[in-house]
C-alpha cells in the first residue's frame, strides 16, 4: 500500500513538472517570436525550475516549506537584471525581465498543486503580451516621445530648428549640445503625434541647413 502511494506521489509530481514545461514553453514561444533577449530555451527553464524548487520545497523543508521558495523569488532577480540592458533612447528588456519572474511565480503555483491558478497566469501573462502592444501603439499614435540629435553648421541655425518643431506641432526641449570643429549638434526630446513626427523627418531630409540628423 505504501509503495503504491509513493508511485502515485511520483506520477503526480512528473505530471506538475510536465506542465511547468508546457506552460513555459507557451510563455516562451511569445518571447521568441518577437525575438527577444530571453527565449523559448529560458523561459522552459524558468518554469520548470521553479516547480521542481517548490515541490522539493515541499517535501525537504517540512517544517519551514517557504524558505526554498522564498530563495526562488531572489534567485529569479538576478535572472531578471541579466536581460535588462540600456538601448540608445531608452532601458530595454524590461518587459522581458517582468515576464521572467512572473514565469516563476507560475512555476511555483504548480509546484504547490495550484494547476488551475497556473493556467490562468499563463493565459493573463500572454493576453498582456499580446493584445497591450494595440494600446500600445494607439498612446504612441497620439502622443509619441523621440528623442533627437541634429546636427547644424552653428547656433544661429538652432532658432531655424525650433520653428520647424513649431510647424509640425511637436513639444521640445534641449537635452545637450556637443561643439565639433564645424558643426554643433543638439539632442531635442520632442513629443506629439506619430504623423507630426513623420512630417518632421521628411522636412529634415529636405532642409539645406541640416547637416545631420538621428533619432
Amino acid at each position: 500500500m505504501e509503495f503504491l502511494k509513493d508511485h502515485y506521489v511520483i506520477q503526480n509530481d512528473l505530471v506538475l513538472i510536465f506542465i511547468s514545461v508546457i506552460l513555459g514553453l507557451l510563455i516562451g514561444a511569445e518571447r521568441e517570436y518577437r525575438n527577444k533577449s530571453a527565449g523559448l530555451r529560458t523561459f522552459i527553464l524558468v518554469c520548470f525550475g521553479s516547480c521542481l524548487f517548490t515541490i522539493l520545497s515541499i517535501k525537504i523543508g517540512v517544517h519551514d516549506p517557504d524558505r526554498l521558495a522564498a530563495n526562488i523569488i531572489t534567485g529569479i532577480g538576478f535572472l531578471g537584471a541579466g536581460v535588462i540592458f540600456k538601448g540608445d533612447n531608452k532601458i530595454d528588456g524590461i518587459t522581458t525581465a517582468t515576464t521572467i519572474w512572473a514565469t516563476a511565480s507560475i512555476g511555483m503555483a504548480i509546484g504547490s498543486g495550484y494547476v488551475y491558478l497556473s493556467l490562468l497566469g499563463t493565459v493573463l501573462v500572454l493576453l498582456i503580451l499580446n493584445s497591450l502592444t494595440y494600446f500600445e501603439k494607439i498612446i504612441d499614435r497620439h502622443h509619441k516621445i523621440r528623442e533627437y540629435k541634429i546636427a547644424v553648421i552653428n547656433a544661429k541655425e538652432i532658432p531655424h530648428c525650433e520653428e520647424l518643431f513649431g510647424k509640425h506641432h511637436l513639444k521640445f526641449g534641449v537635452l545637450k549640445q556637443q561643439y565639433t570643429q564645424g558643426s554643433i549638434a543638439t539632442s531635442w526630446v520632442l513629443s506629439g503625434k506619430n504623423i507630426n513626427h513623420e512630417a518632421l523627418i521628411k522636412d529634415l531630409m529636405e532642409d539645406e541647413t541640416i547637416i545631420a540628423y538621428q533619432f
